[in-house]
């Protein structure tokens, strides 16, 4: 951004939002790819928080207003053992979530994806060199269903339930999991196979009625039009810093609206109430919206981004201050220099590195 995309910038009008955007895009050989996309997404992003604030409305007004009174949201439960995943998702029900991801520990693995250890949050990411975990597909298949079959038994058909695979299985395998998961009604089951294999979701598609979802990973529409066109997913997880912004987010998302695939937004903590933000103002505004990831950050960073957006009974809204309705105090963030952290290696039982 500072090197090679803002002097760019310099002079440029900043209501000329979808031209900045063409330009920053094809104005390039190399396109595409996560770091590129992230910078555009980033600039995209500014542009449509200046335009609000320049016009003192809300970014959502300026996509069409507002199609719904709120954003639906889910929160992360989970927990080392199924009674203790129960227990984390009893805590969000109280909270008045409606959808709730649940992920537990696996019998056998010291370590399980979305659980964190003892009472720390789940954060996958580590200081020093990345660590190594344990997977066997074995035995998260075995066990996967009695976790869903035990929060059934508990929560009743009401509550929405979700679950993240994290791309770790084959094809094959996924359409087992799907098909057995079916008599539970998820509402979707997220990234069951690596993202790139598309074909994958053909083959789990003719197996299973589980409503699928990918897309955290993509960074434009060329990365999944596919899926969408040929209806292999039901909601598509791309999200806005990873995207190239708003913009492209909402081409994707008139796609989608084509073939009936809703939004999902990618919304994990390692996104910053900026993205957080600006992801509620497109939720509130697209038509085919059908969920988004809310994962609360820390009081420290809550401080260091004060914003409008609100979250209460299980939705949640961006608010009505100016642009994003999102600020950064500088002087606060300087107190916390970015530190050098992995996310972990994860390995089969044999030893052979397997997708994370």
């Amino acid at each position: 951004l500072t090197d090679h995309v803002v002097p760019l910038l310099i002079g440029r009008d900043a209501r000329r939002i979808e031209d900045t955007w063409q330009y920053l895009y094809k104005g390039a050989y190399w396109r595409r790819g996560p770091i590129t996309m992230a910078a555009i997404g980033a600039v995209d992003t500014a542009l449509w928080d200046i335009r609000g604030k320049s016009l003192d409305t809300p970014v959502y007004q300026l996509l069409g207003g507002a199609s719904r009174d709120a954003v639906l949201v889910y929160g992360h439960a989970n927990g080392a053992t199924i009674e203790e995943t129960v227990a984390a998702v009893a805590r969000y029900v109280k909270l008045g979530y409606t959808a709730v991801r649940a992920q537990s520990g696996i019998p056998g693995l010291a370590q399980a994806y979305g659980v964190g250890r003892g009472d720390r949050y789940y954060e996958p990411a580590e200081q020093g060199m990345p660590p190594e975990h344990l997977w066997s597909s074995e035995r998260y298949l075995s066990f996967v269903p009695s976790l869903f079959a035990r929060l059934r038994a508990e929560f009743g058909d009401e509550l929405h339930l979700l679950h993240d695979v994290h791309h770790r299985l084959t094809p094959i395998e996924a359409a087992r999991l799907g098909k057995a998961l079916e008599p539970y009604h998820l509402f979707w089951l997220e990234d069951p196979v690596p993202a790139e294999l598309q074909e994958g979701f053909r083959l789990i598609r003719q197996h299973t009625t589980t409503p699928l979802a990918v897309g955290e990973v993509f960074n434009t529409v060329y990365d999944c039009h596919r899926l969408i066109e040929e209806q292999l997913i039901d909601y598509i997880r791309a999200t806005v810093v990873h995207a190239g912004g708003i913009s492209h987010l909402r081409k994707i998302a008139a796609l989608a609206e084509l073939y009936h695939v809703r939004t999902g937004c990618h919304g994990a903590t390692d996104l910053s109430p900026v993205c957080m933000a600006a992801a509620l103002h497109f939720d509130l505004s697209v038509h085919n919206f059908g969920i988004q990831e809310y994962m609360t950050h820390t009081a420290e960073t809550d401080r260091v981004f004060p914003h409008s957006y609100r979250f209460e009974a299980g939705v949640m809204h961006p608010g009505d201050a100016p642009g994003l309705g999102v600020d950064i105090d500088e002087a606060l963030a300087a107190r916390y220099p970015y530190e050098r952290a992995y996310l972990p290696t994860t390995r089969k039982v044999d030893g052979t590195v397997h997708s994370w």
